[in-house]
């Protein structure tokens, strides 16, 4: 990988992100559009530097030495965990912020995915989350699962 595909790698890692983040920020939800875009870009930058360390140290057959970049994406997702957690609160009886820590870990993993390259499963995960966050809350209104019950965050980030 040259360095002009790094590049575009973690641009498109960023932009999936901000199309998630608009979402929450829409919304008045508490980690919205530079959140989300700083963690799918954050999880792409890891994964590609972790692609290049790779292919610059290699396997070395000779010195017993393999690179496993899959170790850097289970730290992402860990590290991602402790800030998701963050974003979770407990008021009374209720729990808020669990759809927005969830919308996190989503974006991380969008960002791996476009670090990684894997440009069409990253867009099509980044649709498939927006659907999820847009199309459900209005099934849910219609349905009436979310009411005045929830006055801090929607049902939805219960």
């Amino acid at each position: 990988m040259n360095e002009i595909e790094a590049l575009l790698r973690v641009g498109v890692a960023t932009l999936l992100g901000a199309a998630l983040g608009l979402e929450r920020e829409m919304t008045g939800k508490p980690a919205g559009l530079r959140t989300h875009m700083l963690v799918a870009e954050g999880a792409a930058l890891f994964m590609v530097g972790s692609i290049l360390l790779t292919e610059q140290f290699g396997v070395s057959p000779a010195l017993n030495v393999r690179v496993d970049v899959t170790r850097v994406a289970s730290t992402i997702v860990t590290g991602v965990g402790f800030l998701g957690a963050g974003m979770i609160l407990r008021a009374r009886d209720r729990v808020y912020g669990l759809t927005t820590a969830a919308g996190i870990w989503v974006a991380a993993a969008i960002g791996m995915l476009a670090g990684s390259g894997y440009y069409i499963v990253s867009i099509f995960g980044t649709i498939l989350g927006l659907l999820t966050l847009v199309a459900l809350r209005i099934v849910e209104r219609r349905l009436g699962l979310l009411s005045s019950a929830y006055p801090v965050e929607d049902a939805e980030d219960e």
